[in-house]
C-alpha cells in the first residue's frame, strides 16, 4: 500500500528540513506600531455593547445564545481596516475587547 503523506524529517530544533528558511514575522522588530489607542478601545467597547446587547436579547428571547467572537473578528478586519484605518495590532485589541465584552453579557 502506497503512503498518502510523504515522510517529513525533523531537525533537533523541530523545524522541517535543515535548509528551510527562518520564519519572518508580519510586523518586523524594527517597526513600532501603536497597539493600545483610544480609537481601538472605543471601537472595541462599541462592539462589546452592540454584540453583548444582541446576545442578551437573543438569549432572553429564544433561550439560545451565540458567540460573537467570529463576527467581531470578521467585521474588525474586513470593514474597519478599510474605513477606520486600523493596523493589525489595533485590530487585535478591538477583537479582544469586543469578544470579551460580548461573552460577559
Amino acid at each position: 500500500m502506497a503512503e498518502i503523506y510523504p515522510k517529513k524529517e525533523f531537525t533537533s530544533s523541530g523545524s522541517e528540513e535543515a535548509g528551510e528558511a527562518e520564519h519572518t514575522p508580519f510586523v518586523p522588530p524594527h517597526v513600532q506600531l501603536k497597539e493600545l489607542t483610544v480609537k481601538s478601545i472605543l471601537l472595541g467597547l462599541l462592539f462589546a455593547l452592540v454584540f453583548g446587547a444582541s446576545s442578551a436579547f437573543l438569549g432572553l428571547r429564544t433561550g439560545i445564545t451565540i458567540g460573537g467572537s467570529i463576527p467581531i473578528a470578521v467585521i474588525g478586519i474586513g470593514v474597519l481596516k478599510r474605513f477606520a484605518k486600523l493596523n493589525i495590532l489595533e485590530n487585535n485589541v478591538v477583537q479582544a475587547i469586543g469578544s470579551s465584552g460580548e461573552s460577559v453579557a
